[in-house]
C-alpha cells in the first residue's frame, strides 16, 4: 500500500527556536510519543531537536501551562497523565466552541484559506490507511481542527481551542489500540472542509458539533 500523502504545512514558516520547540514537544506529547508519566530532560530534549537548553526550558514552562507536562520539586519535570474522568469536562467547552469556530471560518476565511481546507479535504478523500497507521491518521485530525480554528479569525478561540483539542487528542491516542478504526472519525472532515471552504455556516457548524459528540461516543464505548 502506498504511504499517506504528506500532511500540509499548518505552523507558521518562521518561528523563534521556543515556539519551534514548544510546537515540536508539544505534538510529541499530544501524540504519545513520550508517554503519560515519561520524564523530560531538557538537555536530552535540546540534543534531540536540535535546540539550546533555554529555548527549550521556556518550551516546556508553557507546556505546564497547557497541562501537558508537570513539575515538581527536586523530582523533576513530567508528561501529565491521561484522565478520562476529564472527558465530559472536556467535550463540554468543545461542544460549544468547536461549531463557533467553524462558523466563523465559513464566514471569514480568506480565498487562499478556502482553497487550502478544499486541498486538504481532497487528500483526505483518496486516503486507503491500513490498521497499521491509525496514529497517523491522528496527525490529519490535528491538521483539519487547526486549520479551521486559524480560518476563525479569532486567536483566542484559536488558542483555547488548540488547547483543548490537544487534551481530547491525548484522550483518542490512548484507546487507538482498542478502536477498530478511526479511519470514519477523520474521512468525516471531508464534509466540514468543504462546508467552510464554500461558506456553508449552519452545515459547518452543524458537521463540527457532529464530530465532537461522535468523538465522545467513540471514546466511552471502550472505555
Amino acid at each position: 500500500m502506498n504511504a499517506l500523502p504528506a500532511l500540509p504545512q499548518v505552523e507558521d514558516a518562521v518561528l523563534s527556536q521556543a515556539e519551534a520547540a514548544y510546537r515540536q514537544l508539544r505534538d510529541k506529547l499530544i501524540m504519545l510519543e513520550i508517554r503519560p508519566g515519561e520524564p523530560l530532560n531538557d538537555g536530552q530534549l535540546a540534543v534531540e531537536l536540535g535546540f539550546g537548553r533555554t529555548p527549550v526550558r521556556e518550551a516546556i514552562k508553557r507546556l505546564e501551562v497547557d497541562h501537558l507536562v508537570v513539575s515538581y520539586p527536586r523530582r523533576g519535570t513530567f508528561a501529565t497523565s491521561v484522565d478520562f474522568t476529564e472527558l465530559a469536562d472536556v467535550s463540554e467547552v468543545r461542544e460549544l466552541l468547536e461549531p463557533l469556530a467553524a462558523r466563523s471560518a465559513a464566514l471569514r476565511a480568506s480565498v487562499s484559506m478556502r482553497q487550502e481546507l478544499l486541498n486538504v479535504a481532497a487528500a483526505i478523500a483518496t486516503l486507503e490507511p491500513g490498521p497499521s497507521e491509525s496514529r497517523d491518521l491522528m496527525r490529519y485530525d490535528l491538521t483539519v481542527h487547526r486549520l479551521i480554528y486559524k480560518a476563525a479569525g479569532n486567536p483566542h478561540l484559536e488558542d483555547t481551542l488548540i488547547r483543548y483539542d490537544n487534551l481530547a487528542t491525548r484522550i483518542w491516542c490512548l484507546v487507538l489500540d482498542k478502536l477498530p478504526s478511526v479511519s470514519g472519525h477523520i474521512t468525516e472532515h471531508v464534509e466540514l472542509l468543504k462546508a467552510v471552504a464554500e461558506g456553508d455556516a449552519d452545515r459547518a457548524a452543524e458537521l463540527a458539533l457532529h464530530h465532537v459528540t461522535s468523538f465522545e461516543e467513540t471514546v466511552r464505548k471502550v472505555l
